[in-house]
């Protein structure tokens, strides 16, 4: 079980993105990397901001790590909420485009571009699910 979010976490992610058949096809026409920013909430075992980075490329993933601030920034695409909101997120309780589209979720690029591209979002997500997962605040 990998901790939530982590370089081991991000590291299963990538290979279940990979893995994804339906990510492939959804993902086919896509170009860009993207940068999810976890901000702080120290109460729940998060003390400082993390960045995790995705180079995400006609259907696969050619990398991903965490990365500073700094480098992340960098990204074409960058989404950033509370680690609490991510969680709702990971859990299926909360889908990424509604949370853009109401604030919930804050994009910094081309939210039109994000949203012809929901199927692969949504797969994204999916697979989420799939990563074994140990949350700060539930240890």
């Amino acid at each position: 079980m990998a901790r939530f979010p982590s370089e081991e976490w991000v590291g299963l992610f990538v290979e279940q993105i990979n893995r994804s058949d339906a990510y492939r096809e959804a993902g086919a026409t896509w170009e860009g990397d993207i940068a999810f920013v976890f901000e702080a909430e120290p109460d729940r075992g998060v003390p400082e901001d993390l960045v995790a980075w995705l180079d995400l490329w006609h259907g696969e993933c050619r990398a991903g790590r965490v990365v500073s601030a700094a480098e992340g920034e960098q990204a074409r695409y960058v989404i950033r909420a509370p680690y609490s909101r991510w969680k709702d997120v990971l859990r299926g309780d909360l889908d990424p485009i509604k949370g853009m589209m109401q604030g919930k979720l804050k994009l910094r690029g081309d939210l039109p571009t994000i949203v012809r591209y929901v199927k692969a979002a949504n797969e994204l997500v999916t697979l989420t699910m799939a990563v074994p997962t140990e949350f700060p605040d539930e240890v």
